[in-house]
């Protein structure tokens, strides 16, 4: 019965590996396609395809790549804890690991380029709207005079729309830097992970090699005490023709005497 029930409980933790290697490997395909979508939206910025529009699509593809990354990220370090003989398991899970690992760089690679370029908008923005102050600082009178009324109304609607757009792309910069210091926690997170995952993998080959050094000794033994059984016997087969012999000769002279 005890053994019946192991043997279920090793077929769970097969289904339960091969499920985890299944989603992990889905995610990354996943996490690979949006990092290649949010890259070409990043080359987009500050070109004339840079848009509001594109911006939002930028911020929700990047906040669902960084949530599904966390998810992978706990996934791989379950898979990597999970203990399994079978060397095509651990060959999965290492070639798993490096291939998220990879995909995780260029993730945060493009999380990279997006802040710096949304820092550099700000600062534009920024310098425009104090160049607009200045304007808007001037009498009324010189206003007036220069025919500009109008255009300091419609330059101040405009610095309204970039002042909101300006407290959207610092929430964007923070959002970014955040993501980036997840995603930085996560790859210190798994090279622990890896680290001791090593020293397992060590510990493993190394009872292996113990075991097989133990059943080769072992092997040794028995053939020892084999030819020793053969030789104890020749021994004794030995001693009874001797005594057989003997026996022969005393009757055979008790025979003549």
């Amino acid at each position: 019965m005890d053994s019946s029930y192991q043997g279920g409980v090793a077929h769970e933790e097969a289904d339960e590996f091969q499920r985890l290697s299944q989603t992990i490997a889905s995610n990354i395909k996943k996490i690979s396609h949006n990092v290649s979508s949010m890259s070409k939206m990043v080359n987009q910025l500050q070109t004339p395809q840079d848009s509001q529009e594109l911006r939002k699509q930028l911020r929700q593809i990047q906040n669902y790549t960084q949530k599904m990354a966390k998810d992978t990220s706990s996934m791989i370090m379950e898979i990597m804890k999970m203990k399994t003989d079978k060397a095509t398991n651990r060959l999965t899970r290492e070639r798993l690991s490096d291939e998220y690992i990879a995909t995780l760089n260029a993730f945060q690679s493009t999380q990279r380029i997006a802040a710096q370029k949304t820092k550099e908008d700000v600062k534009k923005v920024k310098a425009q709207n104090i160049g607009i102050d200045a304007f808007a600082s001037g009498s009324q009178k010189d206003l007036v005079e220069m025919g500009a009324a109008r255009k300091q109304e419609q330059m101040t609607l405009q610095s309204e729309r970039e002042l909101v757009e300006l407290e959207q792309r610092e929430s964007d910069i923070k959002q970014l830097e955040n993501d980036i210091m997840d995603v930085n926690q996560i790859f210190k997170e798994l090279g622990a992970m890896i680290h001791d995952q090593g020293t397992i993998v060590d510990s493993i080959e190394s009872n292996v090699e113990y075991t097989s050094q133990n059943i080769e000794s072992g092997v040794q033994e028995l053939r020892q005490a084999a030819n020793y059984k053969n030789k104890m016997r020749k021994k004794k087969v030995y001693l009874t023709l001797i005594v057989l012999i003997i026996i022969s000769i005393i009757i055979i002279a008790i025979f003549y005497h």
